[in-house]
């Protein structure tokens, strides 16, 4: 159940200790809660401090949306796949099929050489639609069609991962799943940015206590051009994501020829979604937050050492139908380098076929809040399908 914290015109129902969130986020929170447009405010588990807005928080507002409270990788979100695979499957040493999924998949900085072939990705279609449509994009990004395309398969840095994991007890104990995490890349960050200096200009967002919750409202040149490139942003991550997940069940299939798959499972948390709550048709952001309806299907990841989740939304409408997105950081990536070493980093991820040097330092699982304790501060949003543990972990 959540605490209700008094906001300004609205309460903040939060789904978290109010006493164990930084002040910087609680900041943030209570001026989200002031927006003249706002209709309500969720706080979901893993919420921490973020650029632009909280990430964890859910907003729904009217006849408005804030550009920086889907923040600049618009669509980022989540893929996983269960195989017909179980541990005795793998090969002992993971580490060739961790170089195999590595040179699929282009991580970091890189990109693909040429474009991926779409046939290779199943049940995704109308792309000369989608790629049609970007002629009709920010002007600003008409240039970078071809980067684009070439990054429509890849994963990126940061947070982002592929994993292959094993089902962790039940009846499939041990069945091996793919997941992957990650979303728009360059070009969604590109059209973000564009868009939120672009509100932050606008007349009507002048005495804002803080100029990151700049929005554009309903009706208006602005709004329209933002919701273009928004939702278009939001297709191209789950294209990409369904793209690496085609890629990564090619590498996993030449390894163990003979794997079968099950349909994916995919969900964004970073994005907008058009619902109605109270009667009121309400443009819903969800930032580090996934839609958690009766019956959804959506995956809660940990961090690189710790495991995830896959759950079943349970409809709860006091949080709009949402669940948090992951585990959320416990500490800045600066203070995280500070904190600890490649050793700390090595110890924490024992057992996973991972990076475990200094440039990734920053996503120790000590970092991370506690998975379990996020998902048992939500049981009233979602039940847990399956419990999950990486075996591989791949890293930008």
């Amino acid at each position: 159940m959540y605490t209700a914290v008094e906001g300004s015109r609205v309460p903040i129902r939060m789904w978290a200790d109010p006493h164990s969130v930084e002040e910087q986020a609680m900041r943030q929170l209570r001026n989200t809660a002031n927006l003249p447009w706002i209709h309500g405010l969720a706080v979901m588990p893993d919420v921490h401090y973020g650029k632009g807005a909280t990430v964890g928080s859910v907003i729904a507002m009217r006849d408005a949306v804030c550009p920086a409270a889907v923040g600049v990788d618009i669509g980022c979100g989540m893929s996983a796949v269960r195989t017909s695979l179980s541990a005795k499957d793998l090969p002992d040493d993971l580490s060739a099929l961790r170089s195999r999924i590595e040179a699929a998949v282009p991580v970091g900085f890189n990109r693909h050489k040429t474009p991926v072939n779409p046939a290779k990705v199943h049940g995704i279609g109308g792309w000369d639609t989608f790629w049609g449509a970007f002629g009709e994009l920010h002007q600003g990004v008409r240039n970078l069609e071809e980067r684009a395309r070439m990054q429509i398969g890849s994963l990126g840095g940061g947070n982002h991962f592929i994993e292959v994991c094993l089902e962790q007890g039940g009846d499939d104990e041990g069945r091996v799943w793919l997941m992957l995490h990650s979303g728009s890349r360059n070009i969604g960050k590109e059209l973000a940015e564009r868009h939120i200096r672009a509100a932050q200009r606008l007349p009507h967002n002048a005495d804002l206590p803080d100029k990151d919750l700049a929005v554009f409202l309903a009706d208006t040149p602005e709004m329209a051009s933002y919701r273009r490139d928004l939702f278009w942003a939001q297709d191209y991550a789950a294209r990409n994501r369904a793209t690496m997940v085609a890629l990564v069940k090619l590498a996993l299939a030449e390894t163990v020829p003979g794997t079968r798959f099950d349909d994916a499972i995919s969900c964004h948390h970073n994005y907008v979604a058009e619902e109605t709550y109270d009667g009121v048709e309400l443009l819903v952001t969800r930032k580090g937050a996934i839609r958690a309806g009766s019956g959804d299907l959506g995956i809660i990841p940990g961090s690189m050492g710790t495991g995830s989740y896959i759950v079943r939304g349970l409809g709860n409408l006091g949080s709009f139908q949402s669940a948090s997105h992951g585990a959320g950081r416990r500490m800045s990536r600066n203070k995280a380098k500070r904190m600890f070493t490649t050793d700390d980093l090595a110890a924490q991820t024992a057992g996973v076929e991972c990076r475990k040097d200094a440039g990734v330092v920053d996503e120790i699982p000590a970092a991370y809040k506690d998975i379990d304790a996020v998902i048992e501060a939500q049981t009233d949003l979602v039940e847990v399908v399956a419990q999950l543990k990486q075996v591989v972990c791949v890293k930008g």
